[in-house]
């Protein structure tokens, strides 16, 4: 298990994916500096608290598929939240990674489109998921 510091960095790149986009475990790891470390950044983001500010469902595996345990509610949720942000889906049911992958250089997005932090649609977070509409209100009152 990676410390804290490499949790922290994770949250920091993860944070930085535009709305509409999405990268991958393995590309979060490269920017982190630590490239072999791709599963480990999947245990990182399970220990998400604040699903606004670090918009995790944006991590997808290299093939496009989503993760079948998202941890707010497992694969329809991380997909529903996506296609809210614009993300293209192929036939396959996974996200098209030639149109929306996202290319790791481009700065942080504040407010891309979206009315919540980083671009992130608040929109219809109270339908998903129990326990992702209560991680969500506990972060808007911690401000």
């Amino acid at each position: 298990m990676r410390d804290e510091s490499f949790t922290e960095k994770v949250f920091d790149v993860v944070r930085r994916i535009p709305r509409g986009k999405v990268a991958t475990y393995g590309q979060v790891a490269t920017l982190v500096g630590s490239p072999r470390s791709a599963r480990y950044v999947g245990w990182a983001l399970r220990r998400n608290t604040r699903p606004v500010e670090t918009p995790c469902y944006r991590v997808v595996f290299k093939d496009g598929s989503l993760a079948a345990g998202y941890v707010f509610g497992g694969e329809g949720v991380q997909r529903k939240l996506l296609e809210e942000e614009g993300v293209a889906f192929t036939d396959e049911g996974r996200v098209d990674m030639a149109a929306c992958a996202w290319d790791g250089r481009s700065p942080a997005c504040n407010g891309c489109n979206g009315d919540g932090p980083n671009g992130t649609s608040q929109r219809g977070f109270e339908q998903l998921d129990p326990e992702l509409a209560r991680a969500i209100a506990a972060e808007r009152r911690e401000g």
